[in-house]
């Protein structure tokens, strides 16, 4: 899903992917139950197409929802563990500013976590041209939670090597004749100081990384979060910001 200047971050997360599949989030019904309701449609029986679907963390989610879902994934390694855990699943290589795909072949096109990595004027006419009438065009991401204490203090030590997104993008779609829709979904998950820690060595900013200076930055952070919680175990608090676009319910599919 990448620019050219993104090019080998975007793909750094081929070097993870293990690690990424085993520690990185998922995401909380209540968001599905929201995209559900803003598509004005249900995922069950719906044609959906996971861009940059990584190691196929949404793709199972949807697939589970009743989705038929084809994973589209650019970087050999993600695609390699998404085959892994989920054999079954149609999977494509490709990128979202050329989407390799007919013209109204989905009732979803959704980005999990990956839409940044595209340039929206051209992502944008490929999503809409692959959609079908009443189609959506579907994008989330998880942000951590930094209305909590302890999330806001790690974010602050972490800085400047953290990468930040907003809530929504509704704004990108201004120039798009779309209707846009917006919802923020709040949750949480236990997990082990250790899997938190290596969740933060999957974000491209640490992968790309001098090694030292990634070794040194995390075990400082470990030290302070030992310290915050001697058990080792915590909720790990999110923001779930969704986006859901509609396509002009008057388009001729092309």
């Amino acid at each position: 899903m990448a620019l050219p200047a993104n090019q080998a971050r975007a793909l750094s997360f081929d070097t993870v992917a293990t690690q990424y599949a085993a520690t990185r989030p998922g995401y909380p019904p209540a968001l599905f139950d929201a995209m559900e309701e803003l598509a004005g449609r249900p995922l069950v029986g719906a044609d959906v197409l996971d861009c940059g679907a990584g190691t196929g963390i949404a793709t199972r989610l949807l697939r589970e929802r009743g989705a038929r879902v084809v994973a589209m994934e650019p970087g050999a390694g993600m695609a390699a563990e998404l085959r892994r855990v989920e054999p079954e699943v149609p999977l494509v290589r490709g990128e979202g500013n050329r989407l390799p795909f007919a013209a109204g072949s989905f009732d979803v096109v959704a980005y999990a976590q990956a839409w940044h990595w595209t340039d929206p004027a051209r992502s944008v006419p490929e999503a809409l041209r692959v959609l079908r009438p009443h189609g959506v065009l579907a994008l989330w991401w998880n942000q951590a939670d930094i209305r909590v204490p302890w999330v806001a203090a790690e974010e602050e030590r972490l800085a400047p090597f953290t990468r930040g997104f907003p809530t929504t993008v509704a704004e990108l779609f201004a120039p798009f004749p779309v209707g846009v829709a917006t919802r923020e979904v709040t949750w949480s998950r236990r997990i082990t100081l250790e899997a938190h820690i290596r969740n933060l060595g999957t974000h491209s900013h640490f992968v790309v990384m001098d090694p030292a200076e990634r070794a040194r930055l995390l075990d400082a952070n470990r030290t302070e979060l030992a310290r915050l919680f001697p058990d080792g175990e915590f909720d790990e608090p999110y923001r779930c910001g969704l986006t859901v676009v509609h396509t002009p319910p008057d388009r001729e599919v092309r």
